[in-house]
């Protein structure tokens, strides 16, 4: 896509969620669009340095299935692990065991390793600290069950690595 085209696109997505205009009059807030053009340009200068190898998502009907299959996938697990969290914090014992452990992944591609990274950070009780090229991650886990590489992984990772490959590899 040519940045011209990015640029107007961004503007307008920036002018669907801003809604720059006056309720009453249907004016544009010049104002409003300066700050979208802004942010728009902003967006520009910092993913100029992404490549399409370097998302590597190919959009194919599977791929667009598996994906959106992801999202309730994801959005279940996230459920569960909000009820899991709010069960821990209000107990009286506050059963915590809290530690970062070392998983390993066979997504290769930055895109996968960015969405794993991403899920395993937005569901409550697991933060991704930090993940390296070769498929390493490190987790905060709040209740530590394993500190064997291969469970942890089995256990935090592997329901989300089968749809990851499905989508990005």
């Amino acid at each position: 896509m040519k940045k011209g085209a990015l640029l107007v696109l961004l503007l307008i997505v920036w002018a669907v969620l801003a809604w720059p205009f006056d309720v009453q009059t249907g004016a544009l807030k010049w104002s409003d669009m300066a700050a979208g053009l802004v942010v728009a340009l902003l967006v520009l200068v910092l993913a100029r340095e992404l490549s399409p190898s370097d998302v590597a998502l190919r959009v194919s009907p599977v791929r667009v299935f598996w994906f959106v299959a992801y999202a309730f996938f994801l959005g279940w697990y996230i459920v569960k692990a909000n009820v899991d969290v709010a069960y821990r914090v209000l107990h009286p014992d506050m059963p915590i065991r809290p530690g970062i452990v070392k998983v390993k992944t066979a997504l290769r591609s930055q895109a996968a390793l960015t969405m794993l990274s991403n899920s395993i950070t937005l569901t409550p009780g697991t933060l991704t600290v930090n993940a390296l090229e070769d498929g390493t991650l490190y987790i905060h886990w709040i209740y530590v069950r394993t500190e064997d590489a291969d469970e942890a992984s089995r256990m935090i990772i592997g329901r989300f690595e089968w749809f990851l490959e499905k989508i990005f590899e």
